[in-house]
């Protein structure tokens, strides 16, 4: 059965919403829509105070070459442009929105209708991503249109779709594959176009049976497109595990997929593709996760951009009373959030709501020299070498052993018998280790 090789775990799937399908959120009366929801340079606002504007409007623009337009997910009166805290614990530029209505711009197509002759040019295709705001929804938020333009020199051989969701609990990527898989076929056909391969191949571990039947059906109308089944080990969604899974081809230390020739895009930003190429939808709404054992109504829920996460809670039946921590996204890689009126955003997969009996962190004691860390990472590092240097504040050394490949997947720390923060660590000295290769580079 296909995976990869180096590394990896079998934490509890949790996968409880697994069977609710998507419902649509009420609009809320508020929306705040940070201007920096993508990897790269934040955006620049371009509307002003008092402004009433439609659902689908432009709000900032994306003027660097790694950045993304943004759009106003809803319909109603600009009240102001302040700060807000994000899912970060960031304090981020946003504009504030009273909802009115629900007015869409006239150039979105709001009908069912599933279109699946592409007109546009791969040159028409990159740029309406761009237009759209479109960003990779698997967590990074690289805006997709950057993706499809491949730099001087290299080629794009494949196209892999992560449809894994190997993170626990987390399960709108499942519901999008089983509800709105041909748009997202489609949309992938449109991915294809826009690298101009022949070849695409659409991840999926085997503990989504019902997606990889129904998607093997729908592909038999779509030629290049190969549904590959993938045994269950986390992190098979990581993009070098994915291609070290189906490809057995492996990307060099600090390179890019495209190195290897592939192109690697998530199931969610192959359906936000189809819409803003067929239907020209910016990217206002997302479906998110809302989950967790002692929450009444586990749910898949499609969201507005910029609805604060206590709506959904409320939606999926409250806050329960033994909450210890709130994550925005999973188990592994998410992040406890500070309150629970930050905004939903384009990179919001999942709202895990943890009981206090497993949101505590068990007491940290010495190292005990076990290797279990350097066994499981599946990037081939030290985790126990690379946390000491970045403790000690030891950033050149940890350069020097490769931390910027660390994917901060958590496999270390889920199984250190010592309770050491290895992840915490690691992200601190990837933060540190950054700013130093910058700051060279202005030298």
């Amino acid at each position: 059965m296909k995976t990869f090789k180096l590394g990896g775990i079998h934490p509890g799937e949790n996968k409880l919403s697994a069977g609710a399908a998507i419902e649509i959120l009420p609009l809320p009366t508020q929306v705040c829509i940070p201007v920096s929801q993508n990897l790269g340079a934040p955006s620049k606002v371009v509307v002003e105070k008092g402004a009433v504007i439609r659902t689908g409007q432009l709000i900032a623009k994306g003027e660097a070459f790694i950045s993304s337009n943004v759009h106003s997910s809803v319909s109603g009166k600009v009240t102001k442009i302040d700060s807000v805290i994000d899912t970060s614990g960031y304090k981020r530029p946003a504009v504030y929105i009273d909802v009115e209505g629900d007015e869409w711009e006239e150039s979105i197509d709001r009908s069912q209708d599933i279109i699946s002759d592409i007109r546009l040019s791969r040159e028409e295709i990159i740029s309406r991503l761009n237009e759209t705001g479109i960003v990779g929804l698997g967590g990074a938020t690289f805006p997709s249109h950057v993706k499809l333009m491949i730099p001087e020199g290299k080629k794009a051989e494949y196209l892999l779709i992560n449809g894994v969701e190997c993170e626990p609990y987390l399960t709108s990527d499942h519901r999008l594959m089983l509800e709105r898989g041909r748009e997202m076929m489609i949309g992938v056909k449109i991915l294809m176009k826009g690298l101009n391969v022949t070849k695409a191949y659409i991840g999926i571990e085997r503990n989504k049976p019902d997606a990889i039947d129904h998607l093997l059906k729908i592909s038999a109308e779509f030629p290049g497109i190969e549904i590959i089944p993938l045994k269950v080990k986390y992190p098979q969604g990581g993009e070098k595990q994915l291609i070290k899974a189906v490809l057995n081809r492996e990307v060099p230390s600090g390179k890019l997929p495209i190195e290897v020739g592939c192109v690697v895009n998530n199931v969610g930003t192959a359906l936000a593709v189809y819409e803003a190429v067929q239907k020209n939808k910016p990217l206002i709404d997302r479906v998110v996760t809302v989950t967790g054992k002692s929450l009444k109504k586990p749910s898949n829920l499609l969201v507005r951009i910029g609805t604060p996460v206590n709506q959904l809670i409320d939606f999926a039946g409250g806050l329960p009373e033994d909450t210890g921590k709130v994550i925005n996204g999973g188990p592994m890689m998410g992040k406890a959030l500070t309150s629970l009126e930050v905004p939903v955003v384009k990179g919001t997969s999942g709202i895990l709501i943890l009981p206090e009996n497993e949101s505590r962190r068990i007491p940290v004691i010495n190292c005990i020299r076990c290797a279990r860390c350097i066994s499981v990472c599946p990037m081939g590092l030290e985790p126990v070498l690379l946390a000491q240097l970045s403790e000690n504040q030891v950033y050149e050394a940890a350069e020097k052993e490769h931390i910027l490949d660390c994917i901060e997947c958590g496999s270390c720390q889920y199984t250190c018998p010592a309770g050491r923060p290895l992840l915490d660590y690691l992200r601190l000295g990837k933060n540190k280790v950054g700013v130093i290769i910058r700051n060279r580079g202005k030298k």
